[in-house]
């Protein structure tokens, strides 16, 4: 809301008031702090006090294109769009230099050609000086006249384009603007009115061609004296201007050889850093250099180690194999010994049950007396009746344990 155009604004130039004012400085100015602190909820009287604050004029300056006070008012002046009469009394005002130009640059946007050459043309005579901020942030000093004639003969004024302005003479010519009165034509309008006066009053011819004379002598005189106070000012001016020129180039030099030292400073830095990152570079390719050894002689070292232990392993498992092999050949040559020492005095046994079943079984055949033998009994379950004394004497042992008897 704050930054739109009050609704009872007409069109300036077939457009919005604001329109005047390029978009990207427009932008700029309703993104700055004095617009938005001091510039809100203004209108046409306090807006003097504004106006009356100031101590600079100027359009952007600095690198993000900051936009000054002046260029704030005056978009809110093409925002709510004060009265002609006020405008007028801006430009009048001889008290305050910064309102008058203020007054001047708004009536240079929308403002008529007539009107603009009639209220303008007289701040010629105004030498007051102003302060101006360039578009790197410094002051140079100016004049009001000065001002004016920008206004009157550029195309861009304060980083705004002014609306095209006809040529004077143009205007003259089309009857629409009169000629231009000097400030020294109501001088020489005096000096007229008083030699006819004297002439009036019977003036004798001789003193009449003499004070006519004399009169034109004195207009001659003032007329060198304005062109030599002419002459001084433009000269001050000029003086003024090579100073701050030289100030400039002064101030550009300084500028220059401090960017040279930053940059030399700068680039002494990266040449450092690069430095210690190729230092840094080369202890790091040793420290991995030597990583890789130690990690490869780690390796060997553990492959050694490996095999060694292989080695020794194999030769454990040799002689394990060797002392098994033994024994088991030892135990081969025991146990045929044993079977035979074991053997004879169980084969003896044998045979005797043997022979005592077989006289046994022929005495009861013989007691029977039909020849014929008894069948034999069945064999126990338990395998304690094994012929084998040792298989049998081993069922005995499993019976007992609970596990099947061998065969």
């Amino acid at each position: 809301m704050a930054n739109r155009t009050d609704p009872r604004a007409r069109n300036i130039h077939g457009t919005n008031p604001q329109n005047l004012v390029e978009k990207i400085v427009r932008s700029k100015i309703y993104s700055n702090t004095y617009w938005r602190e001091h510039c809100f909820g203004l209108t046409a009287e306090t807006l003097v006090d504004k106006a009356m604050e100031l101590d600079h004029f100027g359009g952007t300056f600095g690198g993000n294109r900051k936009a000054t006070p002046f260029l704030c008012l005056t978009l809110k002046m093409l925002q709510i769009q004060p009265e002609k009469e006020i405008v007028v009394e801006f430009i009048k005002n001889e008290d305050y230099k910064y309102v008058r130009i203020l007054g001047a640059f708004y009536l240079r946007l929308v403002g008529k050609p007539t009107d603009v050459y009639q209220y303008l043309e007289p701040l010629y005579n105004d030498y007051r000086k102003l302060r101006q901020k360039t578009a790197e942030g410094k002051y140079i000093l100016s004049h009001v006249d000065e001002f004016i004639d920008e206004l009157l003969t550029r195309d861009s004024h304060c980083d705004i384009t002014l609306p095209r302005l006809p040529k004077r003479y143009t205007l003259e010519s089309a009857g629409t603007l009169d000629p231009r009165i000097s400030a020294l034509e109501d001088h020489f309008e005096e000096e007229d009115d008083e030699e006819e006066g004297e002439d009036a009053n019977g003036a004798a011819p001789m003193e009449v061609d003499n004070a006519r004379g004399h009169h034109e002598n004195d207009r001659d005189k003032d007329r060198e004296r304005e062109l030599d106070r002419e002459r001084d000012r433009h000269r001050d001016r000029d003086r003024d201007r090579d100073r701050e020129r030289d100030r400039e180039r002064g101030h550009h030099r300084e500028s220059e050889r401090d960017r040279d030292y930053y940059r030399d400073r700068d680039r002494d830095r990266d040449r450092d850093r690069d430095r210690e990152r190729d230092r840094e570079r080369d202890r790091e390719r040793g420290r991995g250099v030597d990583r890789r050894h130690r990690s490869r002689s780690r390796e060997r070292d553990r492959d050694r180690y490996h095999d060694r232990e292989r080695s020794r392993s194999r030769e454990r498992g040799v002689d394990r194999d060797r002392d098994r092999d033994r024994g088991r050949e030892r135990e081969r040559e025991r146990r045929p010994r044993d079977r035979s020492a074991s053997a004879e005095p169980e084969e003896r046994g044998a045979r005797r049950r043997r022979e005592r079943d077989e006289g046994a079984e022929e005495g009861e055949m013989r007691e029977n007396g039909d020849g014929k033998k008894k069948k034999k009994k069945a064999p126990a379950a338990d395998g304690t009746d094994h012929p084998d004394p040792e298989i049998a004497e081993a069922n005995k042992l499993r019976a007992k344990l609970g596990l099947k008897p061998l065969k």
